[in-house]
């Protein structure tokens, strides 16, 4: 039987979701639970990643104060002054633990209008306006022209856009690994619904160490 869904690493690239100050910090105002703990896991595997030379795509959110381009569900709030991942303000940056420099910062008018802003060799951040990374983006333009066709996905809050990304990548035929260490709110039944769907299940010790060199500066 032919094996469909076997990660390819030689084709791969990784994508981190909302790994942002405000969703992850402990004083932040829309801080998802268990994130910052799992900042060292990502922090490995996205180091790991970044030294093979793989394409690395920051997947993030940006609300606009005026709350014009929030979720329903958050809409609201914003509206009413809640100040979450605001064009450049600190709490919309990537947490510095997986920043390629410590002074790179995120160029809010580029991610808005689309464009991916290259931040270091290979690595990229993508701005998506609702929980899907795929959506509203031109993310699978890009992966299909560098000949991508494996995900290795990690971040923050499996149940909304983690997860959202990962069933919208299998929509469209990519192979899936989801780091289990590396992604804040994920529980037994979620890693039920993943291999249910042909995701591999990994932990950052598996892709935290370097990766083959035949996977490098593609």
């Amino acid at each position: 039987m032919k094996d469909y869904t076997t990660p390819d690493l030689n084709h791969s690239a990784l994508i981190s979701i909302d790994v942002q100050n405000d969703f992850v910090l402990d004083d932040a105002p829309a801080r998802i639970p268990g994130t910052l703990e799992a900042v060292p896991a990502m922090k490995k595997v996205v180091q790991s990643f970044r030294d093979s030379g793989i394409p690395i795509i920051h997947v993030i959110r940006l609300y606009m104060p005026d709350g014009s381009n929030v979720d329903l569900c958050r809409r609201a709030a914003v509206e009413s002054g809640a100040r979450i991942a605001i064009p450049e303000s600190e709490g919309a940056e990537l947490v510095t633990s997986l920043k390629p420099n410590i002074d790179t910062r995120l160029n809010a008018p580029l991610l808005l209008s689309g464009g991916l802003q290259e931040i270091g060799d290979n690595e990229f951040v993508l701005f998506k306006p609702r929980w899907g990374a795929f959506y509203q983006t031109g993310l699978e333009g890009f992966l299909r022209g560098r000949d991508i066709n494996t995900l290795v996905f990690l971040g923050c809050n499996y149940p909304n856009c983690p997860r959202t990304s990962i069933y919208e990548a299998s929509e469209r035929d990519f192979k899936i690994m989801l780091v289990t260490d590396a992604i804040s709110q994920l529980y037994p039944r979620g890693e039920d619904e993943m291999s249910n769907i042909g995701v591999t299940l990994y932990s950052s010790e598996n892709l935290g160490q370097p990766l083959p060199a035949s996977i490098c500066n593609r």
